[in-house]
């Protein structure tokens, strides 16, 4: 706010130094003006009474000649100090509308106001760089969740967006270029209400300054990035302490996943999913023969998945140099480069480059030559999304759908990323397990995954281990409804940690012990009712036993009488 004051001061400078000018000439020349006769003497006026005069003269209220009538000659001045007045104010006010419409002065204006709001932000937040495809869908999908979010993006279009748009948690915006450690200062970095910051700018570089600059202003804080290449990742991955997520590695990652198991993958993106969304099928692609069209970030990461695989594949693209490698073609995107790469003993096309135009093109050409090929495409831009959903692809590759489910999966609890990672290690069998049990516990919407520690410090955990006797703590405890034992909450035990070890679905008797994790899904009420067993030693005992303890002084004495302890 000294910024927006130094700077009034600074442009209203001169406007200021006239009208002060003004009214010590009029004020002055009127209290030296001699006044009226009364009793034979003239009566000047005071500076206090031509200060008053002025003031009511200047403002047009006119309340007439106190506080005696005037002379010929102090009506004289009182006509120049008017017309004078008028010119001081004009200027003035001129210049205080210029300064109003002043582009500099509005940026700090607002600048001001937000870190005002942000200062003001009373509960948990993250901070979002870059309003792209990527950052407005996983805006949308942190505030469902129930996030405070500070956004921030140099394209002042973009960020306009925001407030338009419908947030059960209006966004704090700024339009600045988060490189800046000011800017990073002022979105609250060092505020210890700030979860996690996440860089979605649209290129590499950028998201590389953001998230070396957020991990020098807070080493504590999660900080999630995005890398296209290679080096990006390997330069943010060595400097430690942040998330990289490469979209095009991703998904390839994912290929690779669904043609060993894939309900993994089915599983993974479901629970990384927005809270609601629905399960989504289970895709196999085929194992046969390949087609790549286009050979960039994206072919050349899903090549790498395709020779651990063991699969045999050909690309083509128009900018591959000469190469000694005969899978990969030199060629436009037309149907005789189709022809060359073998399209009719292909079972799969990758429509992977990095136009719509291009891969809706090559998808209608293979398909003309092999109907029932399996079709992988990339949508490259968000208004293109209609045009590719019309293409009815098998499995479609979305930069901002990988963006948001592994965000997500990072944001929401970092134990989950190490349950899908056991998954993954796991056979099908677990998979289609934990798919049935969510399934059956939880519905059909994509739920939320939350950690509960048994924590002894908490006053629940600490009656559920050490002050109920012969009564033990199991996790069927946990997802019973603690205002109606009977009834089970809307929730499923993914995963249990204890000591270095793990177990996949644990077993609802399984005991418990202080220091257990324990990964749940569920819908929000059970988030909201399983908080209690950390806070309330009477809900515990009352799920437990079917008995709550005595809480005030005189039923814990009446208590321990009756059971003859004192």
């Amino acid at each position: 706010m000294s910024d927006i004051l130094f700077l009034i001061l600074r442009r209203l400078r001169a406007p200021l130094i006239t009208l002060i000018t003004v009214y010590a000439i009029s004020v002055g020349g009127l209290a030296l003006i001699p006044g009226i006769e009364i009793d034979g003497q003239r009566a000047p006026m005071t500076i206090f009474h031509a200060f008053y005069v002025m003031s009511y003269t200047a403002t047009t209220i006119g309340f007439g000649e106190v506080p005696h009538a005037f002379s010929e000659a102090q009506r004289l001045w009182v006509i120049f100090a008017i017309y004078l007045s008028v010119i001081g104010w004009a200027y003035t006010l001129g210049s205080m509308i210029a300064l109003a419409n002043n582009a500099p002065f509005r940026l700090t204006l607002a600048r001001g106001f937000f870190i005002w709001r942000v200062r003001g932000i009373g509960e948990p937040f993250y901070i979002l760089c870059g309003y792209g495809q990527s950052g407005s869908r996983l805006a949308r999908a942190l505030d469902r969740m129930g996030n405070r979010l500070v956004i921030v993006e140099p394209l002042a279009d973009r960020s306009g967006r925001i407030a338009i748009q419908d947030y059960a948690m209006s966004p704090l915006t700024l339009t600045a270029d988060a490189r800046l450690a000011d800017v990073l200062v002022d979105c609250g970095i060092r505020s210890p209400l700030c979860l996690g910051l996440i860089a979605l700018a649209g290129e590499d570089s950028i998201n590389q300054a953001i998230a070396i600059g957020a991990r020098v202003l807070n080493p504590n804080i999660m900080i999630v990035a995005r890398a296209k290449s290679g080096v990006a990742k390997a330069n943010l991955e060595s400097f430690g302490g942040v998330s990289v997520i490469n979209p095009f590695e991703t998904f390839a990652f994912n290929v690779g996943v669904s043609l060993r198991s894939p309900v993994i993958l089915q599983i993974e993106d479901w629970l990384t999913a927005a809270p609601g969304s629905p399960c989504p099928p289970s895709v196999q692609p085929p194992r046969g023969r390949w087609v790549l069209v286009g050979f960039g970030r994206f072919g050349h990461a899903l090549a790498e998945v395709l020779d651990r695989e063991g699969i045999e594949w050909k690309a083509f693209d128009p900018m591959l140099p000469t190469d000694p490698d005969a899978r990969l073609l030199h060629g436009d995107y037309t149907e005789n480069i189709l022809h060359d790469a073998g399209i009719e003993a292909a079972n799969v096309l990758v429509a992977g480059s990095d136009s719509d135009a291009v891969n809706l093109g090559a998808t209608t050409l293979a398909r003309r030559v092999k109907p029932d090929i399996f079709v992988i495409i990339r949508q490259n831009q968000m208004q293109d999304r209609a045009l590719v959903e019309a293409a009815q692809a098998d499995l479609k590759f979305v930069q901002s759908d990988v963006m948001v489910h592994e965000c997500l999966q990072v944001l929401k609890t970092p134990m989950l990323g190490r349950f899908i990672a056991y998954l993954r290690e796991a056979d099908n069998a677990v998979a289609a397990a934990t798919l049935e049990r969510v399934r059956h516990e939880v519905g059909n919407s994509s739920p939320r995954a939350w950690r509960f520690e048994c924590d002894v410090l908490q006053p629940g955990i600490f009656f559920a281990f050490f002050q109920q006797g012969d009564v033990r703590f199991r996790i069927r405890h946990l997802l019973a409804d603690p205002t109606n034992p009977q009834d089970r909450l809307r929730a499923a035990a993914l995963l249990l940690e204890r000591e270095g070890e793990h177990w996949l679905l644990p077993d609802d008797d399984t005991l418990l012990k202080p220091g257990d994790r324990v990964l749940f899904v569920g819908d929000g009420v059970a988030v909201r009712l399983q908080e209690r067993y950390l806070k309330e030693p009477g809900t515990v005992s009352w799920v437990c036993s079917g008995n709550e303890p005595p809480r005030s002084m005189v039923f814990r004495w009446w208590h321990r009488r009756f059971r003859g302890e004192g």
